[in-house]
């Protein structure tokens, strides 16, 4: 009994660790729209510290290869090169009023930085090789 009461924990512990997590299509497609950022590394300041009134949207069109949006205080464009999960970043351009605190430069720090994107569960991902950097949320 013993055994059979063993074997069946062992199997429910290679279930949970064999469990997948729904990965969306690596297709351009899937990045065209507005996102929102939700989560930002590389900063010893909170993420609400850093964007206390307003978090930074970037708006994909992947017909053009071009971004806009805004750090949450100045609105940017950009052109960006993707080659599957790839993905590359031209220095943004836009507007120059003075800005608050951190999260500006953070948030166009980052973005050049990241070299790889994929799109899990609804939420688009920017990674540093393996270490995830950005998370932004789709908006409607």
């Amino acid at each position: 009994m013993k055994k059979i009461a063993c074997l069946s924990l062992l199997l429910v512990f290679i279930l949970i660790a064999c469990k997948t997590v729904k990965t969306d299509t690596y297709t351009e497609n899937n990045l065209d729209g507005n996102w929102q950022l939700t989560y930002i590394s590389g900063s010893r300041i909170a993420f609400g510290g850093l964007y206390p009134d307003k978090k930074p949207e970037i708006t994909f069109d992947t017909k053009t290869n071009k971004v806009s949006g805004h750090s949450s205080c100045n609105n940017f464009g950009s052109k960006y090169t993707i080659d599957n999960q790839k993905i590359n970043f031209e220095t943004p351009f836009g507007t120059r009023m003075a800005c608050p605190g951190q999260g500006e430069q953070a948030f166009y720090t980052m973005l050049q930085k990241v070299n790889r994107y994929t799109i899990i569960e609804g939420k688009l991902l920017f990674f540093i090789d393996d270490v995830v950097m950005m998370r932004f949320e789709k908006k409607n």
